[in-house]
């Protein structure tokens, strides 16, 4: 702790699968709290554009270690939302490209890759205050966070709800969605390197059935309790 400063606010991990809503739900998190959005996918993501742009396959862990070392990855919080600056490039849609998705997932397996963006997310977090989504934040990269959330959901309803974002020209269907999220699924639980797992002292929240308002209000007063726990 650093005196009193950090009293008045905690760290709030959020993890999960692909296609819960993470994201989302982490940054009303943090607007309705006063805390700072750190969207640590959008991270990885920077870096497999970046790896895209420079031809070096996700596989390439020697080359993706040298590159990710001579990136700058910042993330700028704004009225429209957070933006991604990849060496002061605007990324923000860039790295929401198929391309970039089907490759993430193998480019965040690799310990070179995953050392250096979780020493950048724990400086972000030193101060507290912050509300970070991942799938290895609650048990890896702040482990200390007074709140661990597990936000999941159906492979289906994932699927559909990531068919609705993307644009409906015709080029992806329902069932590939399924199919590649249930492939992420699996990539991300099996991998060495901090799999995807739920945090023993993790509360685990099914949003299958729920709508993302409710999920953030559920969230938002877990946050409160802790709070007041923590004071």
């Amino acid at each position: 702790m650093n005196g009193g400063r950090n009293c008045d606010r905690i760290n709030v991990a959020i993890d999960g699968p692909a296609g819960a809503g993470k994201s989302t739900v982490a940054r009303k998190v943090a607007e309705r709290l006063g805390y700072i959005y750190i969207d640590t996918g959008a991270m990885y993501r920077a870096v497999t554009l970046a790896a895209n742009r420079a031809g070096i396959a996700p596989d390439e862990a020697d080359r993706l270690g040298m590159l990710v070392g001579k990136l700058d990855i910042r993330l700028k919080p704004g009225a429209g939302g957070q933006s991604v600056l990849l060496n002061k490039e605007d990324v923000t849609s860039a790295i929401r490209t198929r391309e970039v998705t089907l490759r993430v997932s193998q480019v965040a397996s690799h310990q070179p890759v995953r050392s250096r963006l979780v020493e950048l997310q724990r400086q972000l977090a030193a101060d507290k205050g912050i509300v970070m989504d991942g799938r290895d934040i609650g048990t890896h990269v702040l482990p200390d966070a007074e709140l661990k959330i597990f936000l999941t959901a159906s492979v289906q309803t994932r699927a559909l709800r990531r068919f609705q974002e993307l644009d409906a020209d015709g080029r992806v269907s329902l069932t590939q969605l399924e199919r590649e999220i249930a492939d992420r699924d699996r990539s991300d639980e099996q991998r060495e390197i901090s799999p995807l797992v739920c945090a023993k002292d993790a509360v685990v929240v099914d949003s299958t059935e729920l709508a993302i308002d409710q999920v953030v209000e559920l969230i938002v007063g877990l946050s409160r309790t802790k709070l007041a726990e923590a004071k």
